[in-house]
């Protein structure tokens, strides 16, 4: 079998990088495709809530993707996780919501917890994701929530030192934890930027997600 190819979705043109670059570091013979519609973040802003035009435009970037010879499809966008279960639904591929191979690795580590974003409407998604995972394994979860957006204002301008100082800071805020989970691809940069703390890791998602689908096609 030829080399996988994992049709990545994004919300955010400052996700590609950072997941790109996992990809290189983890898994080099991945053949990677890159779909981008930055109207989704200011979409869901507007609306609110994931509506199911909202939902409509995942089952359609997911398909298109497939027709395009994806073996597998990441979506890296943190505040769309009910649309993607929909979009996960109407094709026949592997489809990974972003940070759900992260926090599977969250729970592998304990039960308390810090999630940080740095854009707000990914805390609810991010929150009832992990949530339910906790739940359906009967852990009793802690969990505390930061929000950063300035940190992602500065990545957006190009002021990539402050975005990942203002992580570090937050990260040093929210006290111990069993693991720090950083909730946007975006975020990943900042991760080696976090004093270590004695007893707490620190995920990424990209690292986590790509990891996933290593493992999915090495036991296919």
């Amino acid at each position: 079998m030829s080399a996988p190819r994992i049709a990545l979705i994004h919300a955010m043109p400052v996700a590609i990088e950072p997941v790109a670059h996992v990809f290189r570091e983890m898994w080099p013979q991945a053949r990677i495709t890159h779909l981008l519609d930055d109207s989704l973040p200011a979409d869901l802003t507007a609306a609110g809530s994931i509506t199911p035009a909202i939902a409509e435009r995942f089952v359609t970037l997911a398909r298109y993707s497939v027709s395009c010879g994806a073996d597998a499809v990441l979506f890296t966008c943190s505040a769309f996780g009910t649309a993607i279960e929909e979009a996960r639904k109407t094709v026949q591929v592997p489809v990974l919501k972003p940070n759900e191979a992260m926090l599977e690795e969250a729970l592998a580590a304990g039960t308390d917890f810090a999630l940080l974003a740095t854009f707000e409407p990914s805390i609810p998604s991010l929150r009832s994701e992990f949530e339910a995972l906790a739940s359906s394994r009967g852990i009793k979860l802690r969990l505390k929530t930061r929000t950063i957006p300035a940190a992602i204002a500065a990545l957006q301008q190009g002021r990539d030192s402050e975005h990942d100082r203002l992580i570090a800071a937050a990260a040093a805020e929210v006290g111990p934890c069993d693991a720090l989970v950083l909730g946007q691809f975006s975020m990943a940069r900042a991760a080696a930027g976090i004093p270590p703390a004695p007893g707490r890791k620190v995920l990424t998602s990209p690292h986590s997600a790509v990891a996933r689908l290593k493992r999915i096609f090495a036991e296919s």
